[in-house]
């Protein structure tokens, strides 16, 4: 069943209205409130100019990659700060990347690079709030989700946009992003209400480093409901309020019911279904992109977008088989007997373990050939990135530690140039050279895509419009 996020997390208590949803979800033998497209309608008025994308696919790779190595090589920096991997040709000339991503290097002509990423907090957590909710949080040092947050972009884009049918408008996989605490923030619609916020797999941890399959539970019918059964329920319901004087007056209640009919349509709906279900794949297409966990998530969310699903959010974290997490993104070195390693795992390590840049490499290539064989790529935006990047210097342990004064971020597709470097960082990668990007302009040009503008406004709980970026964002890289 999908996920709800701790009430105590939000910091806020349910309203009436919610408690009201839920009461007649159980009617319906559902559990799921706050996946119901209640307020699913799209607001034309909202789209300040032509929109390049129709969908995005949002893959955070958590603990921050490595750009000296990856994206921003500096082969003639001297020795401890130049990578020790060799730079490779792509296929753009002028462009190079790290040995470490031969096979994403041959898909550099579909890729902009923003090489001039800055902000100022070298901690994961504020700088994880300020990425995912493309501004700095209302309250300095607040890290984890809250009722009252800024809605993450998924949830500007459903509330702005709508959905896609009986698609849902969000989707996060494999799970929500934490660090054995709640989650953090920019996963969530804030403000807007738990209506936008995204469906969510019940994901074990245990065992991700295998295929670990995402099942439909999240979507599923209770056990001994079948379809004819779950609409008869929606029947009572209906019938019950059309006895009701609130029926005939009331808006908010006419909303309810048709949400409660999406709900069973996505349930109830073989097509809808059928995005989730990996089995449907020909394994030579989950072989290509990689059988674990973040393989076939970068597929489910190719197949999740075939399927109308508006914006879907990928989080690349590690999981050992006995469910202990460690960030290999995070390249800073381990010591000894972290997470029951036996022996120390340098940055070097940690950077070429197998479900570290291999898996990407695999996957995340497979995903660029395959929306771009699919004729997707075009209105898909395809974002990677992190709360920061690394290191010019090297560190004892052969790793490089937190970086946010200059770093990369990745844009493929939706109206992006592709083949193209955005900005600059100096001689040795520490500090942007020219054109410096913060989190808030990177996601103001995501919403750029979609025909947003920074200034179009959202009403908070108490009616007062809110702008939904805080950026500015790079119009030269469409």
């Amino acid at each position: 069943m999908l996920n709800l996020f701790p009430r105590s997390n939000f910091g806020q208590p349910l309203s009436r209205r919610q408690w009201l949803r839920m009461s007649a979800c159980a009617g319906l033998g559902l559990s799921l409130p706050r996946f119901l497209q209640a307020e699913n309608a799209t607001d034309k008025t909202a789209l300040s100019h032509a929109a390049s994308a129709k969908n995005c696919i949002y893959i955070f790779l958590c603990g921050g990659p490595s750009q000296p190595d990856l994206w921003d090589l500096k082969p003639e920096a001297p020795v401890g700060v130049r990578s020790v991997f060799d730079s490779i040709e792509t296929t753009v000339p002028g462009i190079r990347f790290g040995s470490l991503i031969p096979q994403v290097a041959q898909h550099a002509d579909k890729l902009a690079l923003i090489r001039s990423m800055t902000h100022g907090d070298n901690d994961h957590n504020g700088a994880i709030a300020r990425t995912l909710l493309g501004q700095l949080p209302a309250r300095r040092g607040e890290t984890y989700v809250a009722r009252d947050d800024h809605p993450a972009v998924g949830a500007i884009l459903h509330r702005l946009l709508g959905g896609h049918g009986d698609s849902p408008a969000w989707v996060m996989l494999p799970r929500p992003f934490t660090t054995y605490s709640p989650p953090h923030k920019g996963q969530t619609a804030g403000f807007l209400g738990q209506a936008y916020d995204p469906l969510l797999f019940n994901k074990e941890t245990k065992g991700s480093l295998t295929e670990a399959p995402l099942k439909l539970d999240a979507v599923a019918l209770p056990d001994k409901v079948d379809e004819s059964r779950l609409r008869t329920r929606l029947d009572l319901v209906q019938a019950i309020h059309s006895e009701t004087s609130l029926t005939s007056s009331s808006a908010a209640v006419q909303r309810m019911q048709n949400s409660y009919a999406s709900a069973v349509n996505l349930v109830a709906s073989t097509a809808a279904n059928r995005a989730f279900d990996l089995t449907r794949e020909p394994d030579r297409v989950r072989d290509r992109y990689g059988r674990n966990e973040y393989g076939q998530s970068f597929l489910m969310a190719r197949r999740l977008i075939e399927a109308g699903v508006r914006t879907v959010n990928v989080f690349w974290t590690f999981f050992d088989a006995k469910g202990c997490q460690f960030n290999l993104w995070d390249n800073h070195g381990v010591p000894n007997d972290v997470c029951g390693i036996d022996g120390q795992m340098t940055g070097v390590a940690q950077l070429t373990h197998q479900y570290c840049t291999p898996s990407f490499d695999r996957s995340f290539s497979a995903l660029l050939e395959d929306l771009h064989d699919r004729g997707l790529l075009g209105e898909t935006l395809v974002v990677v990135a992190g709360e920061f990047g690394r290191t010019p210097k090297i560190n004892a342990t052969n790793g490089r530690d937190h970086w946010a004064p200059c770093y990369t971020q990745l844009l493929a597709g939706g109206g992006v140039r592709g083949g193209q470097v955005y900005g600059a960082s100096d001689s040795q990668g520490a500090y942007v050279k020219d054109s410096p990007v913060t989190p808030d302009d990177f996601a103001a040009t995501i919403l750029h895509a979609f025909g947003l503008s920074p200034e179009t406004p959202v009403d908070d709980p108490n009616g007062r419009p809110v702008r939904i970026s805080s950026g500015v964002p790079v119009t030269a890289l469409f």
